[in-house]
């Protein structure tokens, strides 16, 4: 009877193991599934925090990476957008926004990026994207409490809108770029 009751208690103790383990790994949030409200997914630049880097960019409290897919890297060293041309359908491009924190360990405790902050997406489709000058445009908010994803709004910094022209207003600016604003670094 004692070999059955612990047994039983190790059985018992399992099942609320695997109870937990289940309910830890579905809190857990796919980030491939969050998307802007009729606009941009994640999951279409699934593989982002592989590509190459373009730049960095440093503005008030925020630090970030920008990065590029093989289009928009391609499309960079063959001379665009200096030599006029656009960039192609295709070409993808990601900023990944961090906390700008001090590096203590480091002589002269230089800033680096901290906890993540926001991600953004360009995306150069032409036809889908026809009323935005070509590009598409996405943030997504980083909540580290809860550690997911949600798609900016207006009150966000960077501000958003509900769908993939949320950019077009901002990067008018850089029209005479084929409206991206990140110069490729040299090497």
């Amino acid at each position: 009877m004692k070999g059955a009751i612990t047994t039983t208690k190790f059985a018992l103790v399992g099942l609320i193991l695997v109870a937990l383990a289940t309910s830890a790994a579905i809190s857990v949030q796919d980030k491939y599934t969050v998307k802007v409200k009729d606009g941009l997914a994640i999951s279409e630049f699934k593989g982002y925090e592989s590509w190459e880097a373009i730049n960095i960019s440093h503005s008030g409290p925020l630090m970030a990476v920008i990065l590029g897919n093989k289009a928009m890297i391609d499309a960079y060293r063959a001379g665009i957008p200096g030599n006029g041309k656009p960039f192609p359908d295709g070409a993808r491009m990601a900023k990944i926004h961090y906390n700008a924190t001090k590096n203590e360990a480091a002589p002269s405790q230089p800033l680096v990026g901290g906890s993540l902050h926001d991600v953004d997406f360009m995306v150069k489709d032409s036809k889908r994207f026809a009323d935005g000058n070509g590009w598409g445009y996405a943030a997504f908010i980083y909540d580290p409490a809860s550690k997911k994803f949600r798609p900016a709004t207006t009150t966000d910094n960077p501000p958003q809108g509900n769908d993939a022209k949320c950019g077009v207003a901002c990067h008018t600016a850089a029209k005479n770029r084929d409206y991206v604003f990140t110069s490729y670094g040299l090497r």
